[in-house]
């Protein structure tokens, strides 16, 4: 079995290096009874990074690029993922806030108990969170708020820490998923759930990155208008079992 693991990264040069190789170490001593790769999904950046992201593919065997001229972290995810030959495609953000030792426990869950999509939560009993209280006040309004619009069983909408398998990519991404930005994880779980199909919440070890590219009030209002959006659709009949 195939798994595709996709970083999507903007201006990251300092971290991205560091970070991919720690991964790809990591994935060599502990994934080794999957066929694995890293993807890194450069967003646009004005910095160094896409030309470590070319230096990391030629001297890592598992490790690939691709570049986008526009930015938006859910465009790059579907981009990836739909051009994927992987049976389940993934993704974690590059300053791995979460503890890597997840990962192979989200996928061997998916496949032993046959979960379309597997996502980490920072707000599950058994989780071990470390960030503001801005940001975690939002993170639980905003949860609490998704769960009141959709009546959703999953637990955090927003964590950086994903694998869904190719159907989920074939039947919800590519027709429903609308969002190019920080709204797409929201917009693939709920829309995904709401469906029937099945995600396993795995509770995590998540420390905030103090250099996050993520504008928390900008991010929270773009979220609520996809919110919207999304309940619209749903209203209107838009979304069908595929």
């Amino acid at each position: 079995m195939k798994i595709n693991i996709t970083i999507p990264v903007y201006n990251e040069e300092k971290v991205l290096e560091k970070s991919i190789r720690y991964l790809y170490d990591f994935l060599s001593e502990n994934f080794n009874n999957f066929d694995w790769e890293i993807l890194i999904a450069d967003n646009a950046s004005i910095d160094n990074t896409l030309n470590i992201a070319k230096k990391l593919s030629q001297e890592l065997n598992k490790v690939k690029y691709l570049h986008l001229d526009e930015k938006g972290r859910g465009r790059a995810l579907k981009k990836s993922w739909t051009e994927s030959d992987a049976d389940i495609v993934s993704y974690m953000d590059v300053d791995l806030s979460t503890n890597l030792s997840h990962f192979p426990e989200m996928i061997n869950g998916m496949i032993l108990n046959g979960y379309d999509i597997g996502t980490g939560s920072r707000l599950m009993k058994g989780s071990k969170t470390k960030r503001s209280f801005k940001r975690e006040f939002i993170s639980r309004a905003y949860n609490i708020l998704v769960k009141i619009l959709f009546r959703t069983k999953f637990s955090d909408a927003q964590c950086g820490f994903k694998a869904v398998t190719k159907k989920v990519v074939n039947k919800i991404i590519i027709p429903y998923v609308k969002d190019t930005g920080w709204f797409f994880d929201s917009e693939l779980l709920i829309i995904s759930e709401k469906l029937g199909y099945r995600i396993l919440d795995v509770p995590v070890e998540w420390i905030e990155d103090l250099d996050t590219r993520v504008k928390i009030f900008r991010t929270a209002y773009e979220d609520i208008k996809g919110l919207i959006r999304v309940k619209i659709n749903f209203i209107k009949g838009i979304y069908k079992i595929g």
